[in-house]
């Protein structure tokens, strides 16, 4: 049987079908892979930029470097707060090699400083230094002290429009310029450029200078700023480089905070999770609540919700003593509690005049007299007998002389007017839990900040009573600001925290009666922690001059979205993100969306 011959045209095209069927076949299947899913749209090589898709990038390598390097100067550009790349390369040099090019180069600096002295010409400094630091690293690579290398950097910024990449550019310039370091653009090297930076080590652009250990030692990248810890709780994430922010604020000078924000910036949100997470290492919690924002997360964790209103049968007495142990304060307890006095007193009486020097001088002999009266003296013996109240104080006013009658119709309204009862009885209360909340929310807004001064006198005579890891919460504690007796007592407990173990928390919304107050700037000053979270535009101008921010974070500060700041502790700042499991956020949330879903 015959068989058809093809021709020579026939197999090519049979060739080309079949290898078109194979293209199209691999295009099909290519269409859901990986690569085809994270490559971009398209990519456009310019000379001084290239575009990714949407996104703008620029490729910039260093080349000149000053004679001395601090540890951690690139530290500046890896916490900048923009898309980057940054890519190192770095060579070894074979020693030998490096010996033989060094004492050449010894030779020829050498006869050029006697070239230049034989002239008569003055001594060239530059000339020198060269000399001293090739003979050492000379004298350093001899023993194996120091190794050489061929070391490249290379940055890639991103930005969505290229006035954005300018700018960018123009930032990182100026943070290597500060330090000497010289940076130009790869011009007609974008494309190599990026591929230099790109996670596949391959130096495209080989832009390479020498360095010993010492020198690319100090350029090492992970230096950003990280406030994670062996032990502590978690605050959120660090929005820098993704990284924990988990701290122990007992490590510090002392584990005082203050917390500034808006209304509805998460304020509140954030030193409740602080609480809640802290009370799982042990830590005892206090709060000061006046707007009934902790009952929640108190019920939730079985904690003592005490309730001050007039209508309530709670009772505190500010004339009660701490039952101190230590012998140096139980001497001091009795002197202590009467200044602690003339401050609450002074702002009961005051009716925002103050007290004249007779009315004060009548005020000491009459707590003085007061106190004698129920047998408790300086002797720390007889602090353990029951302390008089300010009903005993009215009686004794009432019976002196000079301004004492006076100041016992002033105080009347405390004792059998319409403040009546609730500070002018003996204590009820005896706080024994890991948790414990003070709501004065319904108090009326006159005997609101005599709450707080009582209610804080209160909790230091409990801290003072017995050393114990815990956290005093102040929230909204800008009442306190608005008088100077209660802002001094407040700053006097943020100055002896420490000694009792105690870390004060103070919130507030209204920075500017906060700072604009002594004893206010007095109290960031004593606080190790600051967070600060979405800021009104006028508050901050105010905090940037405290806290000398930077223009970006002062722009940033307005802008935060809700849960997002800066996190200060000690010298380090980072911008956080605070984060809460599903379960913290049910027990702490306060936003009415959130909670009308429930």
């Amino acid at each position: 049987m015959a068989r058809k011959q093809l021709s020579a045209a026939d197999i090519a095209a049979q060739a080309q079908l079949q290898e078109e069927v194979e293209i199209q076949k691999a295009f099909e299947t290519g269409i859901t892979t990986l690569r085809d899913l994270i490559s971009p749209s398209s990519i456009e090589i310019h000379s001084d930029y290239f575009r990714l898709g949407t996104k703008y990038g620029r490729t910039i390598y260093v080349y000149g470097y000053p004679r001395m390097l601090v540890t951690g100067w690139l530290s500046s550009v890896i916490n900048i707060d923009e898309v980057i790349d940054v890519s190192m390369y770095i060579y070894p040099v074979d020693t030998g090699v490096v010996m033989k090019n060094l004492t050449k180069k010894v030779t020829q600096l050498e006869a050029s400083m006697n070239i230049n002295s034989e002239k008569g010409k003055v001594r060239d400094p530059e000339l020198e230094a060269a000399i001293t630091d090739a003979e050492d690293l000379r004298d350093q690579l001899q023993v194996g002290a120091e190794k050489f290398f061929r070391y490249g950097l290379y940055v890639t910024i991103y930005a969505d429009s290229l006035d954005e990449l300018q700018f960018v550019q123009h930032k990182i310039e100026n943070i290597f310029g500060q330090q000497m370091v010289f940076s130009k653009v790869a011009s007609s090297q974008q494309e190599q450029g990026m591929n230099s930076t790109m996670p596949q080590c391959s130096d495209q652009l080989q832009i390479r200078r020498n360095m010993n250990t010492g020198a690319i030692s100090t350029s090492f990248p992970f230096t950003s700023a990280d406030l994670t810890q062996e032990k502590g709780i978690l605050y959120g994430v660090n929005m820098h480089n993704n990284g924990l922010v988990i701290f122990d604020r007992f490590t510090l000078e002392n584990a005082n905070m203050v917390v500034f924000a808006k209304s509805g910036a998460g304020k509140s949100f954030t030193v409740k999770l602080e609480a809640l997470r802290s009370m799982m290492v042990g830590t005892e919690i206090l709060i000061i609540d006046p707007e009934n924002e902790y009952q929640k997360l108190c019920d939730a964790v079985g904690g003592a919700y005490v309730r001050l209103s007039l209508n309530s049968d709670v009772r505190i007495n500010p004339f009660d003593l701490p039952k101190v142990v230590d012998s140096e304060d139980a001497n001091d307890a009795l002197r202590a509690n009467l200044v602690t006095l003339h401050g609450l007193f002074r702002l009961m009486l005051g009716n925002g005049a103050g007290l004249s020097p007779a009315e004060e001088a009548d005020l000491d002999q009459a707590l003085i007299d007061t106190y004698a009266r129920a047998g408790i003296t300086n002797d720390p013996l007889t602090h353990a007998a029951t302390p008089p109240t300010i009903m005993n104080l009215f009686d004794t006013l009432l019976h002196m002389g000079g301004s004492g009658p006076s100041l016992a119709q002033r105080l009347r309204k405390y004792t059998t007017g319409s403040f009546a009862g609730i500070f002018s009885q003996q204590s009820n209360i005896d706080i024994n839990n890991q948790m414990a909340v003070f709501n004065i929310r319904d108090l009326e807004d006159e005997l609101r900040p005599v709450a707080m001064y009582i209610v804080l006198s209160h909790i230091w005579n409990i801290v003072r009573a017995q050393q114990k890891r815990r956290l005093l919460l102040v929230d909204e504690a800008w009442q306190l600001m608005k008088y100077e007796d209660s802002a001094n007592f407040l700053f006097s407990l943020a100055k002896r925290a420490r000694k009792y173990y105690l870390g004060l928390t103070t919130i507030t919304q209204d920075v500017e009666d906060f700072m604009s107050s002594k004893m206010g700037r007095a109290i960031v000053a004593n606080s190790s922690m600051q967070l600060l979270l979405k800021q009104s535009a006028s508050a901050v101008d105010v905090l940037s001059d405290v806290f000398k921010l930077t223009a970006e974070e002062r722009k940033r500060l307005s802008n935060f979205p809700v849960g997002q700041g800066l996190f200060f502790a000690g010298q380090n700042h980072v911008h956080i993100q605070i984060v809460a499991s599903d379960t913290e956020e049910d027990l702490i949330t306060t936003n009415p969306v959130e909670t009308a879903k429930k």
